[in-house]
C-alpha cells in the first residue's frame, strides 16, 4: 500500500484534533517535520520558556503520539506532555513510520534499525535546535525502540526511562522465512481501550476519548517485521542513565524478567520503580502523577 495511504491524516490541522477530544490544550501542540533517510517523520512540541530540560517521547506497538501523549479531556489533566511541562520541561514525542502523521515508506513495513535509526535522526536534530542532550522517554514498544536507539548511538543522550518495557533478556526472537505482504489490518475500539485493565483508574469519558482519538490518529495498524533485530537489546551495552518503570498491574511487565535486565545494564545509574495501583496504561491512569514524578526525579537525580 502507499506511503501516501491516508494523506488527510498527515495534515490534520490541531482545531481538528480539539474537536476529536473535545477541549483543547492550553499549551498549543506543534508540528514539525523531520527528515530520516529521505523519510518524513512527525515531530510533535509543546514547550515551555527556559526549560529545565527536553523530553522526546517514543509511543509504544498500536498507537501514536497524539493520543498516547497529549490526550484532552474536558475537566480532566491526562496529557502527559503537559504534565512534564508543569515540571518545567519542554516535550516532544515522534511517530514512527506508518503512524499518526509520519506515513509508511515503500516497503509498508517498519523494522527495530529503522526505528532506532529514525530517533536517532530526530535526537540530533532536537540536539541542534536545543543545544543540550534530550531525555529519551519510551512506553512499551517504544521502550525497545528507545533503548536499541541508545545502545547504537549514545551521543545525543542524557538519559533513557523504559516504561510497559514488555520483553525479556533472555528470549531470543527466531529469524522470519520468507517474504510477506504488511497486513493493512484495521484498528479497533476493542483495541484501543484494551490496556485500561485495573477497575476506577481511569473515567469512562476518558476511555471514550482515548479510543476516538487513537482510532482517528491510527485506522490501520502499522506493520512491523524482520523483529529478530530486537535480539541486539543488551542491558550490557546500555551505557547511558537508565529509568526501568513498572507499572503494579502491567501484564507485559514481567517483574522476573525486569530483574535479570536491570542487573545487566552497564551504566550505574539506574534505578528501577514500581508504581503502585498501575497497569500498562498508567501514564492515562491514577498514577500518572506518580509516573510523572518518578521519571522527573530521576533526571534531576543525575544533577547531583
Amino acid at each position: 500500500m502507499s506511503a501516501q495511504r491516508f494523506p488527510a491524516l498527515l495534515l490534520i490541522p490541531f482545531l481538528t484534533l480539539c474537536w476529536i477530544n473535545t477541549a483543547c490544550a492550553q499549551n498549543p501542540l506543534t508540528q514539525h517535520t523531520v527528515t530520516s533517510d529521505g523519510h518524513p517523520i512527525a515531530v510533535w512540541e509543546k514547550s515551555v520558556p527556559e526549560p529545565k530540560g527536553h523530553i522526546l517521547l517514543h509511543h509504544g506497538r498500536t498507537w501514536s503520539s497524539v493520543p498516547d501523549f497529549d490526550l484532552q479531556v474536558s475537566g480532566e489533566d491526562l496529557s502527559l506532555m503537559e504534565g512534564f511541562n508543569e515540571m518545567g520541561y519542554s516535550v516532544w514525542a515522534m511517530d514512527a513510520r506508518g503512524y499518526g502523521g509520519t506515513p509508511e515508506d515503500a516497503s509498508g513495513w517498519n523494522t527495530p534499525d529503522k526505528a532506532a535509526r529514525d530517533m536517532s535522526v530526530v535526537l540530533d536534530w532536537l540536539e541542534d535546535r536545543t543545544g543540550e542532550a534530550i531525555n529519551v522517554w519510551g512506553w512499551s514498544y517504544g521502550s525497545m525502540v528507545a533503548q536499541l536507539t541508545a545502545q547504537r548511538y549514545p551521543g545525543d543522550i542524557r538519559s533513557v526511562t523504559l516504561f510497559g518495557y514488555p520483553t525479556d533478556p533472555d528470549v531470543e526472537i527466531p529469524m522470519a522465512t520468507g517474504d510477506s505482504e504488511p497486513e493493512n489490518r484495521t484498528n479497533t475500539a476493542e483495541a484501543a481501550a484494551s490496556d485500561f485493565i485495573v477497575p476506577g483508574s481511569i473515567s469512562e469519558a476518558a476511555i471514550e476519548a482515548y479510543v476516538e482519538a487513537s482510532l482517528a490518529a491510527d485506522p490501520v495498524r502499522a506493520d512491523w517485521n524482520q523483529l529478530h533485530q530486537w535480539n541486539a537489546l543488551d542491558g550490557e551495552a546500555l551505557d547511558v542513565p537508565v529509568l526501568l518503570l513498572q507499572a503494579e498491574f502491567d501484564p507485559l511487565a514481567d517483574t522476573d524478567a525486569h530483574a535479570r535486565f536491570f542487573a545487566k545494564i552497564a551504566n550505574p545509574n539506574k534505578q528501577w520503580v514500581v508504581l503502585a495501583g498501575g497497569d500498562h496504561a498508567a501514564l492515562l491512569e491514577t498514577p500518572r502523577a506518580r509516573l510523572i514524578k518518578a521519571s522527573v526525579d530521576f533526571m534531576e537525580w543525575l544533577d547531583y
